[in-house]
């Protein structure tokens, strides 16, 4: 393991990073809804062909900077400035947001109907990074690791974000929007290991909005189909 990777700075607090670090690393977050808008216009079998392999890559990497010195210090040396502590931790394996996100678009467009899956990542690229940076500029009321102004951010960008998606009906928009509101505002661990917000909003999202469609809307359920 190289040098690098073992004298990294790890810092237990999990707003670590001061609001410019928070900004970078938010700009390169919300690029990635590129993903839904670019699926809305293809295939789904075409949105696997080409992020099949992308997600590889990003989870090739996350992991095999844990056991190959000159991986590691290329990562940590391009990218430590924009990691959250958990990130940069070495008592266990920990993946990155940007693996997570594209870990999550996978889970979405193989799972989910269209409709649902764009909403759901449109969701998570948009509001997270909104909540993120009012949070960190403006949250005054904090609980646990998230305040209560950037959940409020979140809820309304969602809603917007929701209602702009063609199909989707707008009270199941807003039960997924909520749901998303809530989910950001937990932190889900399994065993110790942390479940990153990047997979459980868009994807828990998804499964409230497939479960309105089948209990309050079965008969609009044929317009959210795969296609």
């Amino acid at each position: 393991m190289s040098h690098s990777f073992k004298t990294a700075k790890i810092d237990h607090d999990p707003n670590r990073l001061d609001f410019r670090f928070e900004f970078a690393r938010k700009a390169i977050h919300l690029s990635s809804l590129l993903i839904p808008l670019i699926y809305w216009h293809i295939g789904r079998k075409q949105a696997l062909l080409i992020l099949t392999p992308v997600t590889a890559g990003f989870l090739l990497v996350d992991v095999f900077k844990n056991f190959i010195p000159s991986l590691s210090e290329w990562y940590h040396e391009t990218f430590d400035a924009m990691l959250r502590h958990h990130e940069l931790s070495k008592d266990r394996l920990h993946l990155n947001g940007a693996t997570w996100i594209t870990l999550s678009a996978l889970a979405l467009i193989a799972f989910f109907p269209k409709t649902i899956a764009v909403a759901a990542f449109a969701m998570v690229s948009v509001s997270d990074t909104v909540a993120a940076l009012v949070g960190k500029k403006f949250g005054r009321h904090r609980f646990g690791e998230k305040s209560l102004e950037g959940s409020l951010a979140f809820l309304f960008s969602a809603i917007v974000i929701v209602s702009a998606v063609p199909g989707l009906l707008l009270p199941v928009g807003a039960v997924m929007a909520i749901t998303g509101t809530i989910i950001e505002a937990m932190v889900i661990r399994i065993a110790g290991f942390k479940i990153d917000d990047n997979l459980t909003v868009p994807v828990l999202s998804a499964v409230v909005g497939v479960a309105c469609y089948a209990w309050f809307f079965p008969s609009a359920t044929g317009t959210i189909t795969f296609p």
